[in-house]
């Protein structure tokens, strides 16, 4: 354990280097220990300087394949990116915690009551409660601390920036208050409760699970329960391509009706189908009721859910061209799921707004550019924020240029993707 002044003297001497280069790459060593440095100096400031304090990191994610498939129990590929939030953070020694965020307001939890706060619905400290309480309810410990954190993950950015701070508080309390022993998985779905009855946002288990597992990841969740993970050993960065991040600047900001309609209308299909979900039945019969669904739930309905039984059999093609080696195969079935996001998922511009369409943009440009040489796609939940795309070296300048013309500068991200997940940084020097 170390105080503010040991910490930020490891930091300097290189003894979190080793941390740094596995989680960013070796090219941002200097930026990470200045970035560590800022939030330790900032803990200090605000909690004192003679605490003993850890460092923890929780990584964004990336969706690469099964777009709005994990609610109804598919398959996804998805991926932790080098992007993270990262804590400073120290036991209280009462039973409250306090976690000020960089630029947010100090939030503050009393685990003397840890019942859902309709009040609180919507932010962080719902979040932090909602940890907290299903920590309890699965009889792990818990207890305060304090932390300050700081983010690379942008809001709304379809990267997930709130399956990673729910890793973190996560990771916290399993390090802080367990001794580790809680699995990453079991963080995973802890942050899924808390999203869905604390914060009361309808979401599947892919983010926190790509954030909590890290490296490249395909999940199946057939037993929602019991998800079935593949590591995917492929070295992206030998490749030749670069995965890119278009920021269209739209705001997933009300657009909860939006992401829950997709939900409501697949288990619609499903229940008509005699299922609870798509999962459990197969485009053959779905394919033979298209008549009798068209009249009960509407032909989006019906286009929604063809697209699940399709991109839930695109993420095994997917896993198997990289498995193989075989890069341009897997560029196409990215294409592929690309169109069928937006044709039949029907996620990337809300219906209420059409006059702002940055994701269809975004795509247009992209197919001038990339057809041919690259891949793209919607990327995340849709209907504002994020594309993805696998941009080849020799026009990466020139998409990055393209993009920044039309979105602003600093819109087109170019990323790494991470090996690990949620993680105590001590474990990893």
């Amino acid at each position: 354990m170390n105080t503010v002044e040991q910490m930020l003297l490891k930091i300097d001497a290189g003894e979190y280097d080793s941390a740094f280069i596995r989680m960013y790459g070796s090219g941002s060593v200097s930026k990470q220990r200045e970035r560590y440095k800022e939030a330790v100096q900032s803990f200090g400031e605000l909690f004192g300087r003679n605490r003993h304090i850890t460092l923890f990191s929780a990584p964004g994610r990336t969706e690469i394949g099964g777009n709005h498939t994990d609610h109804n129990h598919g398959r996804v590929l998805a991926a932790s990116i080098n992007l993270d939030v990262i804590a400073v953070a120290s036991p209280s020694g009462n039973n409250v915690i306090r976690v000020q965020s960089k630029g947010f307001e100090l939030d503050t939890v009393e685990l003397d009551d840890l019942s859902v706060k309709d009040e609180q619905k919507g932010r962080s400290c719902a979040l932090i409660r909602g940890i907290a309480d299903r920590f309890t309810q699965l009889k792990f410990n818990i207890g305060g601390f304090d932390a300050y954190t700081v983010s690379s993950v942008l809001k709304g950015s379809g990267l997930s920036s709130s399956a990673a701070f729910e890793v973190l508080i996560g990771s916290m309390l399993n390090h802080l208050y367990n001794g580790g022993r809680v699995d990453a998985v079991e963080i995973a779905k802890i942050g899924q409760y808390a999203e869905n009855v604390h914060f009361d946002k309808p979401c599947g288990l892919m983010d926190q699970m790509a954030s909590s597992v890290g490296g490249i990841i395909s999940i199946d969740f057939a037993d929602p329960q019991k998800p079935v993970i593949h590591k995917v050993d492929y070295d992206f960065a030998s490749s030749g391509y670069h995965l890119c991040i278009v920021d269209t600047g739209g705001s997933h900001a009300d657009l909860t009706p939006e992401y829950a309609a997709v939900t409501v209308e697949m288990k619609a299909i499903s229940n008509s189908l005699g299922v609870s979900y798509l999962r459990e039945t197969t485009i053959e019969k779905l394919t033979e009721n298209i008549a009798a669904l068209r009249k009960e739930h509407g032909d989006r309905a019906i286009l929604r859910a063809i697209h699940f039984m399709r991109d839930n059999q695109r993420v095994l093609n997917q896993v198997k061209a990289l498995e193989s080696g075989d890069f341009e195969e897997f560029k196409r079935h990215i294409i592929e799921s690309g169109h069928s996001s937006f044709e039949y998922l029907q996620n990337v511009f809300a219906t209420g707004n059409v006059a702002e369409q940055g994701l269809s943009l975004a795509l247009c440009l992209a197919q001038g550019m990339l057809s041919g040489h690259g891949a793209w796609r919607v990327h995340g939940g849709g209907f504002a924020g994020t594309t993805q795309n696998f941009v080849p070296s020799a026009l990466l300048d020139e998409f990055c240029e393209t993009m920044e013309g039309v979105f602003g500068k600093g819109s087109c991200h170019v990323l790494k993707i991470r090996p690990v997940g949620g993680v105590c940084l001590e474990s990893l020097i």
